[in-house]
This record gives C-alpha cells, structure tokens and sequence, in this order.
C-alpha cells in the first residue's frame, strides 16, 4: 500500500501515479524548485537542494555479527564502506532495501558513560520507499485491527507493552519476520505523545541478528543548547535560561521512569528547535552501577554556566548550591524553586541583584532576531475571552507545564510570570474547492492584509491589521455564490474604511474594533443580500443567504464574529485543537436549552441553521463576537462545513492540523492536503479553508 504524500488515498504497491490526484508514487517534489527527485536520489538534479527522505539510524548490538543486502545482491558488514572499490555502491542498513547508508556506521565513542553507548552506532540514511508503512506503522495497524483489547489508546505502544510479534506484512510485497518492539525504541513510543516536541519522532524499529535499530528523526541539523549557551554575544536573558532550566527539569521527571535522564546529562545531545525549547537528538539509558540524581543534572547546569563565563544572578547561583548539597531532591522541589526565582526576577525588573554589586545583568533583548532569544515563555493560554471586551495581550500564566503530580502544589497557588508577547511573524494560505457532488461552487474567501515590520536594535517585531472573511452561500445556481461574495466585499469596504485604513501606531496605540463595530458590520453585509433579495422578490427557499466567519487580528489580538455553520478552530501546542464557534443550528440551540445531546440530534431539523446573513432582516441575525489572544504560537482556521462535517478535522487533527504549526512547513501545502481529505472522506459539498499561521514571543524590551 503507498499512500499519497498529497491526498492520503492509499494506493497499489504498482502505482506510480495516485489514482485519486495523479500525484507522482515514485519520486519526491523538490522544496527548492519543485522539480521530480527519484526516492533513491538524496539531491535534485536540477538545483542541487536536499530532496530525499532522510533519517537518523541507530543501531545498538553485536555489530560483527550484523549484515545488509547491497543493491548488487552481495552482503558486506556495516563495519565496511559505502563506497566499494573507489565506486559508490548502495548499501542498506535492511534486508529489505529500504534505507540506504548515506555514510559509515560511525565507531562506538571509545569514553562512552555507559554500556549502552558502548555498543552502538549511528548513521543517517535515506529512506528510499518513504510511501511505504514501515514495519513499525504495520505493527501499529494489525495491533488496531486485531481487537485484542489491549486497553491503550496507542495500538503500538500496547502492542510493545504487551510483547506483540510485528506483523507478515510487507515492504513492495515481500514478507517480514515475527518482531517485538526493540526494547530501546518503547521509551520513545511511551514518551512522544506526551514530549513530542523534546523527543524525536521514532520511524522505524526492528531486530535483526543480536542487534536493536531505531529509525528516528534526524535532529543532527538544530543548535546546540551549549553552543547558544556560550554565545555570549547573543545576551541571552535571564528569563531564557531560567526556562531552559526548567525544561530540563521537568523532562528529567518524565525519564527518571523509563531510566533515561543520561540523556540530559550529555551536552552534546541537547538541542534547541525552532520554537527555543529544549529537545534531545535521541536517549540514552541510565548507568546501571551508578544511579543518577538531580545533583548529577545541576552538576550540568554548573558547567553550563562555568563554561559561558555568564555572571549568575544571586537565586540562581543560590539554587545550584542547594542542588549540589542535596537539599533539593524532588523534581516538585526543583519546579518549585526555579518558579519562585522567575517570580523573583519579574519582581525585581528592570535590573536584578547579582552576585556583587558591581555587575549587573541586563535583561535585555539585544539580539531578538536571533532565533535562541524568540523563545515562547509561556506555558498555557488562559480559556478564550467570550465577553465583549478587548483581551489584552499580556499574560499571567504559571511556569509549569505538565499534570501536576500528587505532591505538587495546586497550579493555582504558583508563582505565575508575567509578560506581554509580540507577533514576529503572520502567514496565512486560503482555498476553495468545489467538492466532488456538487456543480458549481457556493462558497467565497477573502483576505486583505496590512503589516509593518519594525527592526531595531531589541529585534524585530510585526505589526498586522490583518482581516479574513469566510462565507458559505446558499440558495441555489446563482443565489448562494452571489450572497457570500457580496457578503465578502461588504464586510471588506466596511472594515478598510472603519479600521484598515488607520495608520500604524508605534506606541501600541492602535486596537481592534469593538463589538458594537463588529454587529454593525455584519448587519451591513445582511442588509446588502436582503435587500437583493426584496428587490428580486424571492421568497422561501429561492432567497439567498450565507454563512459567515470573520476573524480580524492586530498584532497579538483576535476578533472573531460568526454567523451560521461555518468554524472557526483553534490550535496551540500546549491546547490542541479547539472548536472556538459553536454552530447556528437547530441540534445547538437544543443543547443550549438544556436538551441532551443525543436527543437534540436525533431532531430531522436538527443540522438546519438559526441564522444565516440575508434571508431575513437585521432584527433576527444576532452574531457572536468573540475577543481571543495570541499568547502561544497559533494556528488558526477558518472552515466551511464542506471541511468539518463527520469530524473530519477532530479525526485527523494529528496528520493534517498539527505540522502546520511548524516554521518549516508550508502552509499552502499544508491547506491543499485538508482539502482533498475532505474531497476524499466527505465530498459532498463545497470545501473552503483559510489557515492563519502566528508567531509569537515575550516581549522583553519592557526587562531593559
């Protein structure tokens, strides 16, 4: 089975081409120039860019012992090069062909700290079947479907716990062997939901004659954490650091079970992604003769600041001391602790005592441009602010991120840090497909933009007054598509002339319209339908109308109004995705009136709409307005029902919504892909999405 990098539909092992959407089975698109680039190929032949799929492989065990096919059908220990007689030749790390060693197994580090790191290896490959489900994936999928009633929610994290065989399944047809899950590779799978961001995403696992291999993201490109650390032209804030601590911190909880905080304790396996939190490029397993404590992690966090030469300030240098006397012993402790150094460094600002009074340590932004200062400080956004009021854009949130444990004081009673955020960056990408049933196409989008970037010595900062409209028309051929795109213009004139058209002001003067402004705009855009519709003397069900979301943003600031079925989501991180409009219909307004849901929906009427913009005057379209922040980084979607019927965005958040929060992914792309799943899975309507990408971080000039 090859399933399409572009739509989803699972295809034939012989496919070249994807039956649904043509998309190419044999070769990847190039990001440079979007040229075709064989799977077996790791550069575009036309730029010269990376195309391939590569991974970082692990393998740990009796390397004399281990073998793999090279293409001409011969074998070759790992211990030999890629090259062979002075000519490249392919060779795999698998029987089955499928990842190609881009360069020798490196040696084992001859000082490793442990047994583990002694009798391993790793190299990067290229995956040259990326289509195909690895065996990992396979083992996920008979775990799913075999019905065993494993009780966890992750079909291969029980399938690894419960000592499950892998499945007969094959690459390109052929059968695998009978496999566990390698035991290295459960830390990984038991951990990633949870530590997605700090752990690299495991690929691949399979054994193979005494040894253990993992495939695994390669994370050898991000920063390190030391190298950012001893930068000391970076003027990294206090507060940065502080965080880092405390990411460390609480992933030294989540190891200390799975018997892995070695890997907090090699420096060179800490890294820095691109939202400046802490990740590790792998795991490695504790010293069996020599349990590990948290005096051996602030025993790291000394070196740290012994190696930059960075003065500390008196709490922090106070909190390592007790480290090394073991007067801290409890991670709640250590949390506890940093948390109140932060609410001491907020306290104190703009300057901080240090440890003599002739040196002090500005908590300056010097270099904000710098990705290792963009850091997001900010744990979780409070609940959206339904009222009628402007939200402001700066926060009180506690430090800590994860469920508290037992011991762990109520997050109520933390010490919180205080900071305003700023937007240092807004994309957005819009579509509108008619879908596969219907014959012409009812929905309308717009987008009007407007962003200053103002760069100063403290960095740079985006200021946007950015507007996005999304109507769903209904009323027939030439009825429906009418009614959205005049709503669409109408509500574009209205807010150029009462809000766009206002110069920027440097001070942060400028906000967002108020509700009042907002209802009035969306009387504006139903006046202008109905009034079609009086003129042209339609009646019933011959008058047009349209749903309507509409979100207008400044700088770090949402106003949302809506009208009908159409969405608006939300996704973060630290939240995960969030309905934020609750729909005009029937079954709705039932449950508001305390009618249970499953009796509310087994109403015939009970997807009919409340309200639409245009059927009827202003007297009964009442929208709802809300006022959220941008206080973490956002993803934000706008959707017409074509998208969001059966779930479909609740279904398949993880594979579709979730990596087009990343920098890195492109978010045109990102918004195609949820449209032909949505032609795939529904179909049955017209498709529309707007996706709006913001990048926020503390705004520490307020420290100077």
């Amino acid at each position: 089975m090859l399933v399409c990098p572009q739509c989803q539909f699972e295809n034939p092992n012989t496919n070249k081409f994807c039956q649904e959407c043509g998309t190419s089975l044999t070769q990847n698109t190039c990001p440079e120039c979007n040229s075709l680039v064989p799977f077996d190929s790791v550069e575009c032949q036309e730029c010269g860019a990376i195309a391939g799929v590569i991974w970082w492989a692990l393998v740990v065990g009796d390397h004399q012992l281990s073998e793999v096919s090279l293409s001409a059908n011969t074998t070759a220990t790992v211990e030999e090069s890629v090259s062979v007689g002075g000519t490249r030749t392919a060779v795999y790390l698998d029987r089955h062909q499928r990842y190609q060693l881009l360069e020798v197994l490196h040696s084992p580090e001859p000082d490793a700290a442990n047994q583990q790191a002694a009798n391993e290896r790793h190299v990067l490959v290229l995956d040259c079947q990326p289509l195909q489900m690895s065996l990992l994936e396979a083992l996920a999928k008979q775990a799913s479907e075999a019905s065993t009633g494993l009780s966890s929610s992750d079909p291969l994290l029980a399938t690894a716990e419960a000592g499950e065989a892998a499945p007969s399944e094959a690459n390109r047809g052929q059968s695998v062997q009978s496999m566990a899950v390698p035991s290295i590779a459960q830390p990984y799978l038991a951990l990633g939901s949870k530590f997605h961001q700090a752990l690299p995403v495991i690929h691949d696992a399979w054994q193979q004659e005494g040894q253990q291999i993992l495939v695994l993201e390669d994370r050898s490109s991000l920063p390190r954490l030391i190298d950012l650390w001893l930068d000391l032209d970076l003027a990294l804030p206090a507060l940065q650091l502080l965080h880092w601590l405390y990411e460390m911190a609480e992933l030294w909880s989540a190891l200390e079970t799975w018997h892995a905080c070695q890997s907090l304790l090699e420096i060179n396996n800490l890294r820095v992604d691109e939202d400046q939190a802490v990740c590790l490029q792998r795991l490695y397993a504790d010293p069996v003769e020599a349990p590990l404590t948290l005096q051996d992690l602030g025993q790291l966090w000394q070196t740290l600041f012994a190696q930059s030469q960075r003065t500390q300030i008196g709490a922090i240098y106070v909190l390592l001391a007790d480290i090394e006397a073991g007067k801290l012993t409890t991670i709640a402790d250590l949390r506890s602790r940093i948390e109140e150094v932060a609410h001491e460094l907020q306290a104190n600002q703009p300057e901080t005592e240090m440890m003599s009074d002739s040196e002090r340590f500005e908590l300056t932004d010097t270099s904000a441009d710098n990705p290792a200062i963009a850091a997001d400080l900010s744990s979780a956004s409070p609940p959206a602010d339904v009222s009628a009021s402007t939200a402001s854009t700066r926060l009180e949130i506690p430090l800590t991120e994860l469920p508290a444990s037992d011991d762990d004081r109520d997050s109520d009673d933390l010490p919180t840090v205080v900071l305003p955020m700023q937007l240092f960056n807004l994309e957005d990408a819009g579509r509108t497909d008619i879908g596969r049933q219907r014959d012409h196409n009812e929905d309308y989008f717009g987008i009007e933009t407007q962003a200053t970037k103002l760069e100063s010595p403290s960095g740079k900062t985006v200021h946007a007054r950015n507007l996005y409209i999304l109507c769903d028309g209904m009323g027939g051929h030439a009825g429906g598509e009418v009614a959205s795109a005049l709503a669409v213009d109408t509500l574009r004139r209205y807010f150029k002339e009462k809000w766009q058209s206002a110069p920027f002001s440097v001070d942060g003067a400028n906000t967002l319209p108020g509700p009042d402004v907002l209802i009035e705009a969306v009387q504006l855009a139903n006046k202008a339908i109905y009034d079609v519709n009086q003129q042209n003397a339609r009646s019933g069900s011959g008058r047009m109308g349209t749903t309507l979301v509409v979100v207008l943003i400044q700088d770090t600031e949402a106003a949302v109004a809506h009208v009908g079925d159409s969405r608006l989501y939300r996704y973060t991180r630290k939240r995960g995705l969030e309905q934020i409009t609750i729909d005009h219909e029937v079954g709705q307004r039932e449950i508001q009136r305390g009618v249970d849901p499953d009796i509310a929906y087994a109403r015939p009427d009970a997807y009919q709409l409340t309200q639409a913009l245009g059927p009827r005057d202003e007297h009964f379209v009442k929208p709802d307005i809300q006022y959220v922040e941008l206080n973490e980084d956002t993803l934000l979607l706008l959707c017409s029902d074509g998208l969001t019927d059966n779930d479909l965005l609740e279904t398949h958040w993880r594979t579709h919504v979730e990596p087009m929060l990343s920098s890195q992914a492109n978010l045109e792309q990102g918004v195609c892909q949820l449209v032909e799943l949505a032609n795939q899975l529904n179909g049955h309507d017209n498709i529309t999405a707007i996706a709006i990408r913001a990048k926020v971080r503390p705004n520490l000039d307020h420290l100077r």
